[in-house]
């Protein structure tokens, strides 16, 4: 298995920020549109994804606390179906509930 793509790791600044943008405006939508605790934070915000236009606008966007993992265990901020989940990390929990996290 190689993990070098060579496209992405030399490709220059404007490129790579491009990229970024679009990746975090698809994330910004994929959670409000699929998980009911960021849309609650993006409405209370005032944001909408399509206010996000520059990699700076992050600052606009809520941020999730471990509060927020716990109070929504298991699985609440799962932002993709459970058969789109092909792995779960979880921490121990020793200090709560545990704080699970969803790979797809």
């Amino acid at each position: 298995m190689t993990y070098w793509d060579s496209h992405i790791e030399t490709m220059n600044r404007k490129e790579m920020n491009e990229l970024q943008l679009k990746r975090l405006q698809n994330s910004a939508k994929t959670v409000y549109q699929n998980v009911p605790f960021y849309k609650k934070k993006f409405d209370e915000l005032g944001v909408k994804p399509e206010d996000i236009k520059s990699l700076s606008d992050i600052s606009k966007l809520p941020q999730t606390t471990k509060y927020d993992f716990t109070d929504n265990y298991p699985y609440g901020l799962f932002a993709a179906p459970m058969e789109d989940i092909i792995r779960i990390h979880s921490s121990s929990g020793t200090s709560g509930k545990p704080k699970v996290v969803g790979y797809t």
